[in-house]
């Protein structure tokens, strides 16, 4: 506990002493604590990390995008958990960072790849809806989540810097320094980040194995000789570990170690719009056991996966007329995954052994054409080739060449706002956790309940979006549906054993909605809204792993140096569930139907000045016992008191304090 403390005590130290550097210009915290994210374009929402949000601030990229309408978690206990959209998880969901499109090294889903990102370094985060895009990668059914940071010229030389702290129920504590220095020709940008939570206890008052604790830390170097010209060089580390509820073991190292390199140049020509260029490395080496952070059993396990990715971007958007828009390009990807597993003594001298290999070589063009002033018409497509080799048992490679594409019609209003429809394509490719399970049930296992490793189909997703969005005087508003129908939709089968993985056809549809009023010159109001509906359209049941309906109201006070809020979380109850089948999570699957629930949170601000603003809340007020529908099932765990496998109970009541510095 001492040598705990004396950590805590310097991080706080650290994160107070980016105070003292000076600032470039002016810059003011925002006093209204974020409740719910809301679309601010046709099928895209954007939001700002660093913004104080209720509920508590979030400690991965998951966490962040949970309050975001039309997204859920995978719960597995306090930290790591799978993020959700739509319905539709794993690599339907395309997660970049930086413009690296990163993958975790678990082979059960330990960690995803938001469990790699703290979301408060980064500036941005935008989610595209659907499979409306296709610049940035393949197989996007869901959405495409970017995380960014920004890199400007600096017009004046100096230094800017960014600290918070973040304390709460649990042991909860949270550091972060952002800080960057230069001038018009060359700048550094530094961040650090820590966070760290105790086991938490449910609404019952038992505790929950949900340990854990991360660190990470980056750095950029870049050089901007014009206001067109970009070069940067950037590198980052990180590490951890974190206690799960639902499985035998724990994650004892998430080490990660990324490096890039990025060129972006604007206006070359008249014709010539924008050129980038980048190429990115990311080496992950994730150790898992069942004895450090839970009593040792009599028989020690170790297994200790990594991954490395290689990749690469080249994009040039060009402007061939008045009305034109064109973005032409290509990118890669190849990554490596190996394994070595043993026992607390001897995993260390194993060899590791390459398991599977993934390729793809993608081409991708996206145009847009304005039909007006109010008017444009966008399309794009893309051509990938993937490769998957397995190294292991009889080893085998599939090869295929999937198309994607999509066109979309977007009109503005007169008074703001705009509508649009848009219709769809992509094909995927089996994931490295698809493609492994296949393989669990030997090159044989032809029969109706599961696909082989050379069986497994890519799936073919074909999805109408429609939608609108208003801006009004005080008032903004958005509402978007889908309805999609996805061939060969890959499904896992947890139960009865054993594991198999299934093609079948599915059949997705749903409606995400939101409003933002501004009652009075002081008072806001925000309300979102998410359904999906999935269907098993080849055995004519519910589409496992669906999240049920979803509502949340929140009522906020800013006059600019106080600020108070309230946040209601209301969630229906699931009754559509096929048991025993699910996602690439392991044992990731319906438990079973799951109650509604409602939730009320509370948080309150003071702007000091404008460089320090504190906020404090509490969540879950009535301490109520629930848990999410997507939850994992508990495991036996000594010293814990939650049956074998019952759905994982969330917080109970939880208060926190946030303090953030910025100077100008």
């Amino acid at each position: 506990m001492e040598n705990r403390l004396q950590k805590m005590s310097a991080w706080i130290a650290l994160a107070l002493s980016g105070a003292v550097l000076a600032a470039e210009n002016d810059t003011q915290l925002d006093s209204v604590v974020v409740t719910a994210p809301v679309s601010s374009a046709p099928l895209t929402v954007t939001t700002d990390p660093k913004a104080p949000r209720q509920p508590l601030p979030a400690q991965d990229g998951a966490e962040l995008l949970k309050s975001i309408p039309g997204f859920a978690v995978v719960r597995k206990g306090g930290a790591d958990g799978d993020p959700v959209f739509r319905g539709m998880s794993g690599s339907r969901l395309l997660i970049v960072q930086d413009g690296q499109e990163i993958l975790g090294g678990c082979g059960g889903r330990m960690d995803p790849p938001t469990a790699y990102i703290y979301p408060e370094s980064y500036d941005q985060v935008t989610v595209l809806k659907g499979p409306q895009t296709v610049l940035y990668g393949a197989g996007n059914s869901a959405a495409v989540v970017l995380f960014e940071r920004d890199l400007e010229r600096m017009r004046t030389p100096g230094a800017v810097a960014n600290a918070s702290l973040v304390l709460g129920s649990w042991g909860r504590n949270d550091q972060l320094l952002d800080g960057k220095l230069g001038n018009e020709q060359f700048q550094t940008r530094l961040n650090a980040t820590r966070s760290d939570m105790n086991d938490y206890r449910d609404g019952d008052g038992k505790k929950v194995h949900s340990a854990y604790t991360r660190w990470s830390g980056n750095a950029a170097f870049g050089w901007t000789p014009d206001d067109e010209t970009l070069l940067e060089l950037a590198f980052g580390r990180s590490d951890g570990e974190a206690a799960y509820a639902d499985r035998s073991m724990d994650g004892v190292k998430f080490e990660r170690e990324h490096a890039s390199l990025k060129f972006e140049r604007r206006k070359l020509s008249e014709v010539v719009e924008k050129l980038e260029a980048s190429v990115y490395y990311s080496y992950i080496d994730h150790v898992m056991d069942n004895y450090s952070l839970r009593p040792q059993p009599m028989m020690t396990m170790v297994s200790n996966p990594d991954r490395k990715t290689w990749g690469g971007r080249f994009a040039l958007t060009l402007n061939p007329a008045e009305q034109w828009l064109l973005t032409l390009g290509a990118d890669l990807r190849d990554d490596r995954h190996t394994r070595r597993d043993g026992s607390a003594s001897s995993w260390r001298n194993q060899k590791r052994m390459k398991d599977y290999s993934f390729e793809r070589q993608g081409l991708f063009g996206e145009a847009t054409r304005l039909l007006g002033d109010d008017r444009r018409l966008l399309a794009g497509l893309r051509f990938d080739a993937h490769e998957v080799k397995r190294h292991e048992l009889s080893p085998a490679r599939e090869r295929k060449t999937l198309t994607s594409g999509f066109v979309r019609f977007e009109q503005d209003y007169a008074g703001g706002g705009s509508w649009y429809a848009g219709l769809g394509h992509v094909e995927r490719f089996p994931d490295f956790w698809e493609y492994m399970r296949a393989s669990q049930g030997g090159d044989g296992a032809r029969a109706d309940d599961g696909r082989s490793f050379g069986d497994l189909r890519p799936e073919r997703t074909t999805q109408l979006d429609v939608g609108s969005n208003w801006r009004g005087d005080g008032i903004s508003a958005s509402l978007s549906a889908f309805y999609g129908k996805t061939r060969d939709y890959i499904q896992l089968r947890w139960a009865p054993q054993p594991v198999a993985v299934r093609n079948i056809d599915a059949t997705l549809y749903g409606v995400e909605a939101d409003v933002d009023w501004r009652l009075a010159q002081h008072w806001k109001m925000i309300g979102t809204f998410a359904w999906v509906h999935g269907r098993n359209d080849r055995d004519h049941r519910a589409l496992a792993q669906q999240p049920p309906l979803e509502a949340r109201l929140a009522l906020e006070y800013s006059d600019g140096r106080f600020s108070a809020g309230s946040l209601l979380r209301v969630v229906g109850r699931q009754r559509r569930v096929d048991i025993g089948s699910g996602s690439i999570v392991a044992g990731g699957m319906d438990l079973g139907p799951s109650s509604g629930f409602a939730t009320l949170a509370l948080n309150a601000g003071w702007q000091l000045n404008r460089q320090a603003l504190f906020t404090i809340g509490v969540d879950n007020v009535f301490d109520r016992s629930y848990r999410e529908h997507l939850s994992q099932g508990s495991a036996a765990i000594a010293g814990y008191e939650a049956p074998l496998g019952v759905p994982i109970k969330e917080p109970g009541r939880t208060w926190w304090l946030k303090a953030q510095l910025a100077l100008d």
